[in-house]
């Protein structure tokens, strides 16, 4: 294993900004050009958000917990979690050919972690949202 971490934070969006390094240093372990590094930052902000958001009823206080693993060829950010069930690989794609005004409101997010990674997988195991987000890489 090249880089084994982990980091916890509260479900508020001022914690946000305290993904940016561990992400960072991820990539850099993974040998990650700018522009991937960005879309890590871009897709770890997005899982964080969805879960601050929606995860946890209004007034409710929980941690998310983000595991990073490089080695081996993948990138692997595991987003874990007790806030409300949600499972964002059965969420339907956005079509993303409409105008922005005729979309349904949400799922961009999930989109664009689709899109990124090379493999998204969620489980839900003893009341605990697991999102695993992987990507490839080759030295």
């Amino acid at each position: 294993m090249d880089l084994q971490c982990s980091i916890t934070l509260k479900n508020d969006l001022k914690e946000i900004e305290n993904l940016v390094d561990i992400v960072n240093a991820a990539c850099e372990v993974a040998k990650f050009d700018e522009l991937t590094t960005d879309q890590m930052n871009l897709v770890l902000e997005e899982a964080v958000v969805n879960v601050i958001n929606y995860g946890y009823p209004e007034g409710t206080e929980g941690d998310i917990v983000v595991d990073v693993e490089v080695g081996d060829g993948c990138l692997t950010f595991t987003v874990s979690d007790h806030g409300v069930a949600f499972d964002p690989t059965k969420h339907g794609d956005v079509d993303t050919t409409l105008p922005a005004e005729q979309r349904k409101i949400g799922g961009l997010g999930i989109f664009l972690m689709k899109s990124t990674m090379d493999d998204l997988s969620y489980e839900r195991k003893d009341g605990q949202n697991i999102l695993k987000l992987k990507k490839f890489y080759k030295h």
